[in-house]
């Protein structure tokens, strides 16, 4: 038997490749295929470094979603439509949640591979799965553009594989609310969530704590990096420090980025990375997801950006002329950040650096959520 750390691994699946929610849905918009092809165009993903992500079946579906929903989410996808039971009860064809061709074979494709993972991390490494990070799927319903919640079930998945603690970290500008349903009370799964105040799901509050283990910042907009990276030194990279978890789980949404039509944070790429460097030392499992991100260019040069940090890549100053095309090529139809694109974003992949003051809104809330960390249960002393 193979006991040797796994990875890095990057998985995907062409199923993404022009399956989209619709013309005029967020998630028309390229992402996953723009990663595969960015990644491939740089020689980041060797074949030994893809594994194809596979479809989970119903049955795996059911250890957090229950039988009905996965049966009717199978069903309307086969049928093309919803009948008003189906549409109010689990939330499907409705404006965020639409019906369209792959509607369960492509979030079925993003947790099966977040199932996987979790069985392939059982001796440790790193892997990445730009398809997964859909943190508002709930156990009966679809919400906020998620089918399923691959999250939860990574997470589930990681623990049946011997991962006792797990930490898991959503820094989408979203909060992620199916995850904390989920566990908010289960004293070894740490939860820690940056998103913007008063941004649906409208959850997420700074008081909330579930059994002490959960760390909700509500941040203001204009969100910038100087802020960004004090949270990570005075509250995330602590409070995981003082968990010390078997796993980590974390979910790198690009929706937190200033070019971003769903948000109103002003962050840079280089944000994300700083924290994403800083957490893998942190665990001998580490479980990297995608999540929200709705400008082509912000999102594919982000989550190739996260391939780069977590298996540890140089990014360059300037792209090589076939990455550069990669970018060229894209599209980004009915929004006024598609018509006249910065040339950085065809040319590299890291931002300028977006620093800022840091407001005493952000620092004090840091601080009062760092203060509790010291009564968190199960710490390690």
């Amino acid at each position: 038997m193979n006991t040797s750390p796994v990875g890095p691994l990057l998985m995907g699946s062409e199923i993404y490749r022009g399956s989209s929610y619709g013309a005029w849905h967020p998630l028309r918009v390229p992402r996953v295929s723009t990663v595969l092809d960015l990644a491939r165009s740089m020689g980041w993903l060797p074949p030994e470094r893809f594994r194809a992500s596979p479809r989970a079946k119903p049955a795996a579906l059911t250890i957090w979603h229950t039988p009905d929903y996965v049966e009717a989410l199978r069903r309307v996808e086969e049928e093309g439509a919803a009948d008003e039971a189906t549409k109010m009860r689990h939330g499907l064809g409705t404006v965020s949640n639409p019906i369209f061709p792959e509607m369960f074979r492509r979030p079925a494709t993003g947790a099966g591979a977040s199932l996987l993972a979790g069985e392939l991390l059982r001796h440790g490494g790193r892997i990445h799965n730009p398809g997964g990070g859909t943190h508002h799927g709930m156990p009966d319903r679809a919400s906020g553009f998620c089918y399923l919640n691959d999250a939860v079930l990574g997470i589930l998945s990681l623990r049946r594989n011997g991962a006792a603690r797990i930490a898991y970290i959503d820094i989408d500008a979203h909060h992620m609310d199916g995850v904390e349903h989920a566990f908010a009370e289960d004293p070894d799964t740490l939860l820690i969530s940056t998103h913007e105040e008063r941004r649906w799901p409208f959850t997420g509050a700074l008081e909330d704590r579930g059994v002490g283990q959960v760390f909700n910042l509500p941040v203001p907009r204009a969100l910038n990096d100087t802020e960004m990276a004090h949270t990570r030194d005075r509250l995330i990279l602590p409070t995981v420090e003082a968990f010390a978890p078997d796993a980590i789980v974390m979910q790198c949404g690009a929706d937190a980025v200033e070019e971003d039509p769903l948000s109103r944070l002003t962050l840079s790429n280089n944000a994300h990375w700083g924290i994403l460097s800083a957490l893998m030392p942190l665990s001998p499992r580490f479980l990297l997801l995608g999540g929200g991100g709705y400008n082509p260019w912000s999102v594919g040069r982000l989550w190739t950006g996260n391939w780069a940090v977590l298996s540890d890549q140089e990014i360059p100053d300037r792209l090589p002329p076939g990455a550069e095309a990669v970018l060229r090529n894209l599209r980004f139809e009915g929004n006024s950040r598609g018509r006249n694109p910065p040339e950085h974003w065809f040319t590299t992949l890291r931002d300028p650096a977006r620093p800022g003051p840091l407001r005493a809104e952000v620092s004090d809330r840091v601080s009062a959520l760092a203060a509790r960390v010291g009564a968190m249960p199960g710490r390690v002393l």
